[in-house]
């Protein structure tokens, strides 16, 4: 299961949130957690980091979790809202705020993966739908886009480009950072036409528009882009170049 959610958890008491933060971060479809100690801390982190749900505790000091559903509410991209309490006399005025969930205290694994499934069944499988409904036979992979997660098809993909363990997906409009190693992708790509030019790049061969000599070796050149050819992918590539010539001019 690859991890795409970014969620934030706010609670006033430490323990508790420490401990919070640890069984979100055990769940494999959750990529980062961020923490806050109160509501306050938790709008200053907002205006610089996008999230796909805020877990948080009801009864805190100053802008209580219910306050601080309503002002979440009104994002222009409001994430998905977890109430984590020790008490239930809130559950009918939180669901009438539209909140996905409403868990009890102490937290239990099974209960927070069951809130972590309908997170993402709310902000990831409307696209998988769409994605389906018109036919699509090209296979996705989800991406962060202004706080919601968006499943990206794999033909939009024009390079890849590795940083670290996570990969940047580059396309027409922008770029991705996904949590996935490049030599994964470049493995599972394979079939689809993607080329290993170096090892800090994947190319979508097709879309190659010139191989040339520059003063450090090689580079390709794509939508503009100069990318580097290492020399150990340099035969490999001329050769993989001409043969899908070849079957142009023969078709």
């Amino acid at each position: 299961m690859t991890a795409f959610l970014r969620v934030l958890a706010v609670d006033d008491e430490p323990p508790a949130l420490d401990e919070l933060a640890y069984l979100l971060r055990t769940d494999p479809r959750v990529a980062r957690v961020h923490t806050a100690g109160d509501a306050t801390e938790a709008l200053r982190l907002l205006r610089d980091t996008d999230v796909d749900a805020v877990f948080l505790d009801i009864r805190m000091p100053g802008l209580d979790g219910m306050e601080l559903a309503r002002v979440l509410r009104r994002f222009a991209r409001p994430p998905a809202i977890v109430f984590v309490t020790a008490y239930d006399d809130g559950a009918v005025d939180a669901f009438d705020l539209g909140v996905t969930d409403y868990v009890r205290k102490p937290v239990r694994t099974e209960r927070l993966a069951e809130s972590l499934r309908r997170v993402a069944e709310a902000r990831v499988i409307p696209a998988q739908r769409a994605a389906m409904a018109r036919g699509e036979d090209d296979p996705t992979i989800p991406v962060e886009l202004a706080g919601t997660t968006r499943m990206l098809p794999r033909s939009a993909v024009r390079w890849v480009e590795a940083q670290g363990d996570y990969a940047r997906l580059h396309t027409a409009d922008g770029s991705h950072l996904v949590r996935v190693p490049l030599a994964t992708l470049a493995e599972r790509w394979a079939d689809a036409g993607f080329v290993r030019i170096h090892r800090s790049y994947l190319v979508q061969l097709r879309l190659i528009a010139e191989l040339r000599l520059a003063n450090s070796g090689y580079v390709v050149v794509v939508d503009g882009s100069e990318l580097p050819v290492s020399r150990r992918h340099t035969r490999e590539l001329k050769d993989r170049l001409v043969r899908a010539a070849k079957q142009d001019w023969n078709r």
